[in-house]
C-alpha cells in the first residue's frame, strides 16, 4: 500500500478515490471501501483514501472534539489489511479549512488525477463545510470524474458510525463494538518502561504507549495481546489513571500477560479488548489493591476458560 502525504500523485495515475476521516474503520467504513474496491476493479483504477491529519474538528476545536478511537499507525494498518492501494494524509491546517469546496474538488482532479469518487451520504467539506454531494457530483461532471454516494449501514435499525462505537465503548459494551467493528475493539502501540509497580505488587505489566488524545474507554479488562512475531497471548488489562497510586489524571493502559516473563521493551504490541470487568478504583492501600488484582486475573482467566 502507498501512503502519500498531501494533496499530489507521484505518477498521475487516475484513481478511484473515497473521502473521509475514517475513525475506528468501522463496518460501515468498511461496505464504502467494499463498494470502491468494486468501482476501482471495474474500471481498473487503484482503490485509494484521502484521509485529514489531525481530525478537522481537532483543529477547529480541540477541546470538544470527540476522542479519536484510532491514531493515524493503527488506521493505516487496518487500510492495509482490507487491500487499499493508496492512502493520502492530508494535513489539515489553517490554509486547507479556508479552501472553498469548488477549489477542494479542483484540487482532487488536477492533483489526484481522480477518475471516480465514492462518498458517504452525510460527507460535507470545503470551507464552512459548504460542499456536499450534489455539489460534488455537479463540479466533478465537469472536471470528467464521477460521484457515486453511500449509505448509511445499518445494524439492529442502529447507524453504524464512529458516535455509536465510542458509546458502546465508553458503557464498557465491548460486544456492541465488536459487533460495529466487525472485530474487537484495540488499542496498538509501543511497550515503555513504566514504574514498577506491577512487578513488586506481584503482577509484572507491560505499559503500552497510548497516543489517543483520551482513551475512548477506561476500566478493567480481559484482553489479548500480539505483535511483532508473537503469538496471541491472553491478559487483563487497566485503562484509566490508577487512582490508588497516582494524582496527575494522566491514562496508563497497563496490560499482565498470563503465564509470561519475557522482556518485550520497545516492540510494538495490540491489546484487543474483550470484556469489561469493572470501573476503575480508589482503594484505602496498596494491600486491597492488591487483592484486587488477583481478583481480576481469577475472573479473566475464568472468562477465558468459559469463552475460549
Amino acid at each position: 500500500m502507498l501512503i502519500l502525504r498531501g494533496l499530489h500523485s507521484p505518477d498521475r495515475q487516475p484513481i478511484a478515490l473515497t473521502i473521509g476521516n475514517f475513525d475506528g474503520v468501522h463496518l460501515g467504513h468498511q461496505a464504502l471501501l467494499d463498494q470502491l474496491h468494486d468501482a476501482a476493479r471495474s474500471r481498473g483504477l487503484p482503490a485509494a483514501v484521502l484521509v485529514f491529519e489531525p481530525h478537522p474538528r481537532e483543529f477547529f476545536t480541540p477541546q470538544q472534539a470527540p476522542t479519536r478511537l484510532t491514531n493515524m499507525r493503527e488506521k493505516l494498518e487496518l487500510f492495509a489489511g482490507l487491500g487499499l492501494d493508496r492512502v493520502h494524509v492530508c494535513h489539515f491546517n489553517s490554509d486547507f479549512a479556508q479552501m472553498s469546496a469548488s477549489d477542494f474538488i479542483h484540487a482532487l482532479h488536477e492533483k489526484l488525477s481522480v477518475r471516480f469518487a465514492l462518498i458517504g451520504d452525510d460527507f460535507r467539506f470545503g470551507s464552512g463545510r459548504s460542499g456536499d454531494f450534489a455539489l460534488m457530483e455537479k463540479v466533478g461532471a465537469q472536471h470528467g470524474f464521477a460521484v457515486q454516494a453511500m449509505h448509511s449501514v445499518l445494524h439492529d435499525g442502529i447507524r453504524i458510525s464512529s458516535t455509536a462505537v465510542r458509546l458502546a465503548l465508553a458503557e464498557g459494551k465491548m460486544d456492541v463494538a465488536q459487533r460495529y467493528l466487525g472485530r474487537p475493539y484495540s488499542i496498538s502501540g509501543r511497550v515503555e518502561h513504566g514504574d514498577g509497580m506491577g512487578k513488586r505488587l506481584g503482577f509484572p505489566t507491560a505499559n503500552i504507549q497510548l497516543k489517543h488524545n483520551r482513551p475512548p474507554l477506561s476500566g478493567i479488562f480481559v484482553v489479548r495481546v500480539q505483535g511483532d512475531g508473537m503469538g496471541p497471548m491472553q491478559g487483563v488489562a487497566s485503562l484509566g489513571v490508577r487512582p490508588t497510586l497516582r494524582s496527575d489524571g494522566k491514562a496508563v493502559l497497563e496490560v499482565h500477560v498470563f503465564d509470561f516473563s519475557s522482556e518485550i521493551y520497545n516492540r510494538h504490541m495490540r491489546v484487543d479488548f474483550l470484556h469489561k470487568l469493572r470501573d476503575e478504583e480508589k482503594y484505602p492501600d496498596v494491600e486491597t489493591l492488591k487483592r484486587q488484582i488477583a481478583l481480576d486475573v481469577t475472573n479473566a482467566r475464568q472468562w477465558f476458560k468459559q469463552h475460549g
